[in-house]
């Protein structure tokens, strides 16, 4: 006999299930506080880790023998304490209206024939694929990998990116004017400049991660999440090409192969992308961004009127950039109880959570214009 509290469990256990299609949060590496006694209305206590600043010279950190060290000017740890109020969020939405609440129903006759047919025999897959559950999975798994891609977005209102703060990057090295447009002349346009480039825009990317001291993961990289239009521009760069065009082994990352995509599978299961590896940078591609449009023009004359561009986007970041907390029992499934005489069951996800963006000045917000004259 089926045993309604079974089935919210073996779903539930499923949120936490890694899929391919989604690799932000694996990306990021958020840190993550975890309050069971916490509900929503109150606040998780988060770390944001700082450096000293300028490291001075020899002869400015010498002492001599009467020197008092102690003084008024002491530290604490390089640290301060971020607190993020906690939030109910739940799933699914509204198909017609994604800010409205809706829910997942499924007919109990068809839940005990897949139960039967395939939860006895353990192909988890399949059974999920049959009753239709899979939709509600998506939905948390989407939903989740785009709060943090829009945290990675906050640092934009950082401004500039630069040698000493995070922010925004627009190809050329082009900063917004007073109305928060861009503007590239009809000779830029002709040559691609408003279009993201390995040779100029990634190599200054890189170089003011590493002046503003943002620290890289542990396998020494920086990594980037970034829209498939982002990466068709990178991989017109032919040394981008390269390093990008060949299947290898499995764990090298260096390739674009099954691995580093988004569709691999092995024995039923889904295998993370271990992205593509260059230039100090380990590229993730998503198709999760939304979409976005910036005021730009491109022509020689100034005059000329400004209108909303299309941009694909990547996000450089450091680890710590990004931080969760979790209260209560975290995420899961639950049924409601009214089921109209036990003939269906009917589920939401729910998540007592908060996110926020920690460190903006580790991240850079690259934008790279989809409008071309279409010579490459």
């Amino acid at each position: 006999m089926f045993i309604d509290n079974d089935f919210p469990k073996i779903l539930g256990a499923e949120l936490y299930r890694p899929h391919p299609a989604y690799i932000a949060e694996m990306a990021v590496e958020p840190v993550v506080v975890h309050d069971f006694t916490r509900q929503p209305g109150q606040t998780v206590q988060l770390d944001r880790y700082k450096f000293w600043g300028t490291p001075g010279t020899k002869d400015s950190r010498e002492r001599i023998a009467d020197q008092t060290i102690g003084t008024a000017n002491s530290r604490n740890i390089t640290k301060e304490k971020v607190l993020v109020v906690l939030k109910e969020y739940t799933g699914p939405a509204d198909p017609g209206d994604p800010t409205q609440p809706s829910t997942f129903k499924i007919a109990r006759e068809t839940l005990i024939t897949a139960q039967r047919l395939l939860l006895d025999t353990g192909n988890l897959n399949m059974f999920h694929q049959s009753i239709g559950s899979l939709t509600l999975l998506d939905d948390y798994r989407r939903w989740r990998d785009r709060v943090f891609i829009d945290e990675l977005a906050k640092a934009e209102a950082n401004g500039e990116a630069s040698s000493s703060q995070g922010g925004y990057y627009f190809p050329g090295g082009k900063a917004k004017a007073s109305n928060g447009s861009i503007s590239y002349t009809a000779a830029e346009y002709a040559a691609q400049v408003q279009q993201f480039q390995v040779r100029t825009d990634l190599l200054t990317v890189v170089k003011d991660l590493r002046k503003r001291n943002v620290p890289t993961f542990a396998d020494g990289l920086y990594r980037c999440i970034c829209d498939p239009t982002f990466m068709m521009h990178l991989r017109r760069d032919p040394d981008f090409r390269e390093i990008a065009r060949y299947s290898g082994n499995p764990g090298q990352g260096m390739y674009m192969g099954p691995q580093a995509g988004q569709g691999y599978f092995l024995a039923g299961e889904p295998v993370m992308p271990t992205g593509v590896q260059f230039e100090g940078v380990k590229f993730y591609e998503s198709t999760n961004f939304p979409t976005k449009t910036v005021s730009a023009t491109f022509a020689s004359d100034g005059a000329n009127t400004f209108s909303n561009q299309e941009v694909a986007q990547g996000y450089f970041f450091g680890p710590q950039a990004i931080g969760v907390g979790i209260g209560g029992p975290n995420a899961q499934v639950l049924i409601n109880n009214n089921d109209d005489f036990s003939r269906f069951i009917i589920l939401i996800w729910q998540l007592y959570a908060g996110f926020e963006i920690l460190n903006k000045d580790f991240v850079t917000t690259a934008f790279s214009f989809l409008q071309d004259d279409g010579t490459i």
